[in-house]
C-alpha cells in the first residue's frame, strides 16, 4: 500500500485530469493548475491568519467540496496534506487514513462525477475496494457521498433550484440534476445526515454547476449563486469558489446575489478573468470566469486581480460595493468619476426597453413592399440588417413612438468583449418617421432627423462605448447599459475630442479608453 499511494499521491505528467472533457458547459471540470491557483490562495490568506502557521500541516483542518465533479480540489488537498503532515505522521499508511478519513469530504453533483471523484481520490471508485489506497472505510462511497436526489415541485418549478418540472421530472436511469447541497431548507441537519455526524468545516471550495436549462430552452437559469449562499450558512473559516463573472453586473435572477456579494466585506480575494477560454480551454462561459476567497474574519477592502493572457492587473486593494455593480478593471474609475460628477441625466432615461414594439428578433410577417398605410420595418437576420414593410396595427406596446425619427442602436454586438480593444457596441442606424424595429434593436426616439443623426454620432464615439462597457460584461446590451452615459444636446456630430476635453480626459485616460475600445469602422459591414 505504502508504493500504491506514494505513487499515486506524488505530481505527474501527464495528469489525467487535464485531459478528460467537460460533460456539459453547465458542470465544467476545473483544469488541475487553476485549482492549484485557488488552493495557493487559501494557503496565503491561512498563514496571513495563523501568525505563518501552514494550514497541509494541521492535522485538524476539513475540507469539503460540495458539487465535486472530477475530484481535483480534493486530490489535490490530500497531495498537500500528505507532504506537510509527513513531518507529524511519518508512517505513510496511517497519514493517509488519517487525511481520507478525517479530513477531506465531497459530495458528487452526478454518480459518473462521484465515481470519478472516488476515483481520482482514493485511486478506486470503491473506497473500500482492494485498490483504494485508503484502508479505513467501511463502506462504498466513503467521504465522497452522492444518492439520487428529486426535486421539490410547487407549481411547475423547483423550490429550490427553479428547475423546470417539465424538463427535470425524469425517469429513474436519468440525472435529474437535484443538487443535495442546495436542496434542503437545513443545511447543518443535511451534512450531518451525508456524513453521519455534526460536521464543521474549516474550508469549503468548489466548482459548482453554472445553470440549468430553461422550459423553454431560450435562457438558462443560473444556480451557482445557491451553492455560494448555502457554503456561506455553514460559516467556514474560508470559502473559495470558481464561477461566471456575469453576476458582477448581470445575469438572469442574480441582481440580490450581486448585492450580496458587493456588499460582503468578508471577500478577502478576487481573481477575474474577463475571457473564460484562458482557464476552460473548452467550453464558452461568456462574461468570463471569476474565483473569489471568502474569509469568515476578514473585514476590509477586497484584493481585486484582472488577467487578461499574460497581463496581471492587480490585487488593488478594492471597496466593491463603490457602485450598484462591480467594475471590473479600477483604472476606468477615475474616467467614470469625471463624469458623474457632473450629474447629468442619463442616456437610459431615453433609451427604449428590450422588444419595445412587442417584435422579436425572428418575427417574419413583413413585406418587402409597402401596401397602403404600412411603416418601415427594421429587423436582423443571419444574413444581416434588412428593412421591410408592415403594418402598424402588429405593433403591441409603444405606439406612440411608431411616428418619430429613430438612432437604432443593436442590441448585440459581434465580440462581447473576448479581445481588447472591442468594438463594444454595434453601428447604429437612424431610421426615418414612421417607423418601428424588432427586438433586435433598441432605439432613441427624436422629433427631427437633425436629432437622430446628432444621437447615432455620440453612439459611435469611443467614449460613449467605453462607459457602457462598464456595465456590459456579454454580447448583449439593455437600457440599463446605459445608466454612466450622459445626454447631450443633440444639435451636432458629437466626436471624442469634443468629449474628451468636456469631461477633461487626459492624454493617459484617452490612451487606456482606446486599449479598451477601438475606432468604428463605418465602412465594414453594417453589423459589426
Amino acid at each position: 500500500m505504502s508504493e500504491q499511494a506514494s505513487f499515486t499521491l506524488r505530481r505527474r505528467n501527464p495528469d489525467v485530469l487535464t485531459c478528460i472533457a467537460n460533460l456539459s458547459n453547465d458542470e465544467v471540470f476545473t483544469p488541475p493548475e487553476f485549482a492549484n491557483r485557488m488552493l495557493d490562495t487559501l494557503t496565503e490568506a491561512w498563514a496571513a491568519n495563523h501568525q505563518g502557521a501552514n494550514l497541509w500541516a494541521d492535522p485538524k483542518a476539513t475540507f469539503l467540496d460540495p458539487c465535486t465533479k472530477s475530484g481535483v480540489f480534493l486530490r489535490e488537498i490530500t497531495r498537500r496534506l500528505t507532504e506537510g503532515l509527513a513531518a507529524r505522521m511519518p508512517n505513510l499508511d496511517q497519514r493517509v487514513n488519517h487525511i481520507l478519513t478525517k479530513q477531506v469530504f465531497g459530495i458528487g453533483i452526478t454518480q459518473i462525477t462521484s465515481l470519478l471523484a472516488r476515483r481520482s481520490v482514493y485511486c478506486s471508485r470503491h473506497a473500500d475496494g482492494k485498490h483504494s489506497i485508503a484502508k479505513a472505510f467501511g463502506n462504498d462511497s466513503g467521504n465522497i457521498w452522492f444518492q439520487r436526489m428529486e426535486h421539490t415541485w410547487e407549481a411547475e418549478k423547483c423550490r429550490y433550484c427553479g428547475a423546470g418540472k417539465s424538463v427535470f421530472e425524469r425517469g429513474v436511469g436519468l440525472e435529474t440534476h437535484a443538487y443535495a447541497f442546495i436542496h434542503t431548507d437545513n443545511i447543518k441537519a443535511r451534512l450531518a445526515e451525508l456524513f453521519g455526524r455534526k460536521m464543521q468545516f474549516d474550508v469549503i471550495i468548489g466548482n459548482p454547476p453554472y445553470q440549468l436549462a430553461s422550459d423553454g430552452g431560450t435562457r438558462d437559469v443560473p444556480i451557482y449563486q445557491l451553492f455560494v449562499a448555502q457554503a456561506k450558512k455553514l460559516q467556514p473559516r474560508f470559502l473559495a469558489m470558481v464561477i461566471p463573472s456575469r453576476w458582477m453586473s448581470g445575469g438572469l435572477g442574480l441582481s440580490e446575489f450581486r448585492e450580496t456579494m458587493l456588499s460582503d466585506r468578508r471577500i478577502r480575494f478576487l481573481a477575474d478573468y474577463p475571457v473564460a477560454k484562458e482557464v476552460f480551454s473548452s467550453v464558452e462561459v461568456k462574461g468570463g470566469i471569476c474565483y473569489f476567497l471568502w474569509d469568515n474574519s476578514w473585514s476590509a477592502d477586497c484584493n481585486v486581480t484582472v488577467v487578461r493572457g499574460k497581463t496581471v492587473f492587480g490585487p488593488i486593494g478594492r471597496k466593491l460595493d463603490a457602485y450598484d455593480i462591480f467594475i471590473r478593471d479600477a483604472r476606468a474609475i477615475p474616467i467614470l468619476q469625471k463624469v458623474l460628477d457632473k450629474s447629468e441625466p442619463s442616456l437610459s432615461e431615453i433609451t427604449s426597453a428590450r422588444t419595445a414594439f412587442g417584435l422579436y428578433s425572428n418575427y417574419s410577417a413583413y413585406r418587402e413592399k409597402p401596401q397602403k398605410g404600412d411603416v418601415r420595418f427594421y429587423g436582423t437576420s443571419a444574413r444581416g440588417r434588412f428593412t421591410g414593410w408592415v403594418s402598424p396595427t402588429v405593433v403591441t406596446t409603444n405606439q406612440d413612438a411608431i411616428d418619430t425619427y429613430k438612432a437604432l442602436i443593436p442590441k448585440a454586438s459581434s465580440d462581447g468583449g473576448q479581445k481588447l480593444p472591442d468594438v463594444v457596441l454595434g453601428k447604429p442606424w437612424v431610421a426615418e418617421s414612421p417607423s418601428i424595429c424588432t427586438q433586435s434593436f433598441l432605439f432613441v426616439a427624436t422629433k427631427t432627423l437633425k436629432e437622430a443623426e446628432s444621437v447615432a454620432s455620440y453612439y459611435r464615439t469611443r467614449f460613449v462605448r467605453f462607459l457602457v462597457s462598464l456595465r456590459k460584461i456579454a454580447q448583449d446590451t439593455t437600457a440599463a447599459s446605459y445608466l454612466w452615459c450622459p445626454q447631450q444636446t443633440w444639435d451636432r456630430t458629437w466626436t471624442d475630442e469634443e468629449l474628451f476635453a468636456k469631461y477633461s480626459i487626459t492624454p493617459e485616460e484617452q490612451a487606456y479608453i482606446a486599449s479598451q475600445v477601438r475606432p468604428m469602422n463605418l465602412e465594414a459591414a453594417a453589423d459589426e
